[in-house]
């Protein structure tokens, strides 16, 4: 198998971190230059990272990746609670994305504008949910779930979008974190 992806990517982060015991090529790309974005167009038709190619098969988006890895490696499957702190984690990483993108793109991204107050409304009432699972501690193994969540943090951090440190429980759950394998080896800021 092979994953297709950016180093800087925080859903491509999750699946090499979720892989990491697996023999699964990592191969990076620069979505932004000309080849890299010639690779991705020829493996995926949405242009977005990260796909996973096994064999003939290619599959699009982490959380698509993370149902076919279950499948084909026989993991735990995630509750429905589990299911939906993933949902939440992902739209907090969609808005960040978009956030970033816009900010990439010359708009004022605090201006009072539509798009812009919807993704910052839906962050403020995000991290408050996830400060309390990791309270009530939802995120106390190292299980998939985990992982997105700190590579949302770990991301957010990085581009410097969203503080989120005075979160006790996502501080404390993000420092044991840092010492998980291979996390150091796949920190976007190398």
């Amino acid at each position: 198998m092979k994953l297709i992806g950016s180093t800087t990517s925080p859903f491509v982060r999750r699946i090499r971190l979720l892989t990491q015991d697996n023999d699964v090529e990592f191969i990076n790309i620069d979505i932004f230059s000309e080849q890299g974005a010639q690779i991705l167009s020829q493996n995926n038709p949405a242009k977005k990272v990260p796909v996973l190619v096994d064999g003939d098969t290619q599959i699009y988006d982490s959380r698509i990746i993370f149902n076919y890895l279950s499948q084909k490696l026989q993991l735990e499957p995630l509750s429905w609670p589990q299911q939906n702190l993933l949902t939440v984690i992902d739209a907090a990483n969609d808005s960040l994305v978009s956030i970033l993108l816009c900010q990439r793109s010359g708009f004022d991204t605090q201006s009072d504008k539509l798009f812009f107050n919807l993704q910052n409304q839906r962050l403020a009432s995000i991290f408050p949910v996830l400060e309390q699972a990791a309270q009530h501690g939802e995120f106390g193994s190292w299980h998939y779930p985990s992982i997105c969540l700190f590579c949302l943090l770990d991301w957010a951090s990085f581009r410097d979008l969203v503080k989120w440190q005075h979160f006790r429980a996502l501080q404390a759950f993000y420092q044991k974190a840092l010492q998980q394998p291979l996390v150091a080896q796949t920190d976007p800021r190398l």
